[in-house]
């Protein structure tokens, strides 16, 4: 038994890691959105379509252990949606230890060997949260776009409406209306309350553009985006390593420059989390004693960045 399989699961994919305990990856696949909060028993199918290309050509019996990163992990508790997890595992042949774990505890493991830190992610949503020993002991924001997500993409979408819909005359306003497609205040505002999600969150990298051009507007709403998740991740009590997660925070965005820039000038360190379904096999392996020099040979592109005090700062928009 040399191998060892890991599972991230979100609300737009599932991608499954194959891997040996030697640290090769032996198989990858991707398969639909996993998060089985929103999308109930098809969660379980798509993260069992994942496992099974993922597994092609592989003995099911050489696998040992397996971790399964989850968005959506409270679902978990349906007995319903615990026995298609159970049936998912046994149709794949495999009679070894599953675990399920939140998506944050393999974001986190996919930036840092470190088993205790903080995760802070930024994509469509916003979360902090405190690991300890991979486990997940405190949790700050992550409450949905309507009563937060701080800091997020689609937050940033919808302070682009309202700052638009403010100042129309604006350089910034006619960004947003074009990509809206309106001509006038009201009919953005028309549109804005049809809740066209999707168009909401694509807002996010316009403001992001336009903040690296120098926009007042766009500058502004970066600046207060990065003191909420800063806030977010105060929540949780960082001292770190701290790892960066979400779109917004991996990517070269002006919303990751300003973050880093505060936890740089506080001496933390900061990993970015890649490949959290390496990270899920590499938790897999752990579990059955590996040792932690594995993390390096599936995640090489997740070394930390260590903080000096040397570092300079870089302002959002840099």
């Amino acid at each position: 038994m040399d191998l060892v399989v890991g599972v991230d699961a979100g609300g737009t994919a599932s991608r499954a890691v194959v891997a040996t305990l030697g640290g090769v990856v032996a198989g990858r696949a991707v398969a639909g959105p996993g998060n089985p909060l929103s999308r109930g028993p098809a969660a379980v199918e798509a993260i069992g379509e994942a496992l099974r290309e993922a597994l092609a050509g592989c003995d099911p019996d050489r696998v040992a252990g397996g971790v399964l990163g989850v968005a959506g992990t409270s679902a978990v508790a349906d007995p319903a949606i615990a026995a298609a997890f159970d049936g998912m595992w046994a149709s794949l042949g495999l009679t070894c230890p599953m675990r399920i774990v939140g998506d944050v505890v393999t974001a986190f493991a996919a930036g840092t060997p470190s088993p205790s830190g903080e995760a802070l992610i930024a994509g469509t949503g916003a979360v902090a949260a405190r690991i300890e020993q991979h486990e997940i002991v405190s949790v700050a924001d992550g409450l949905g776009w309507l009563l937060g997500d701080e800091g997020s993409g689609r937050w940033m979408g919808l302070q682009a409406l309202r700052h638009a819909v403010r100042a129309w005359s604006s350089p910034f306003a006619a960004a947003v209306a074009a990509h809206a497609g309106v001509s006038s205040a009201d009919a953005l505002v028309r549109w804005a309350q049809a809740l066209p999600l999707a168009d909401i969150d694509a807002l996010a990298p316009i403001v992001c553009a336009a903040a690296r051009y120098g926009d007042p507007v766009a500058t502004t709403i970066v600046a207060d985006g990065v003191t909420r998740l800063l806030s977010t991740l105060d929540s949780v009590a960082a001292s770190g390593p701290v790892v960066l997660g979400g779109g917004l925070l991996i990517a070269d965005t002006p919303m990751r420059a300003g973050v880093l820039a505060a936890l740089y000038a506080r001496g933390i360190t900061v990993g970015t989390s890649h490949d959290p379904a390496a990270a899920a096999a590499w938790l897999a392996a752990r579990s059955l004693g590996a040792p932690d020099s594995l993390h390096a040979a599936l995640l090489t592109r997740a070394t930390p960045h260590v903080a000096t005090t040397a570092r300079p700062s870089m302002p959002p928009g840099r």
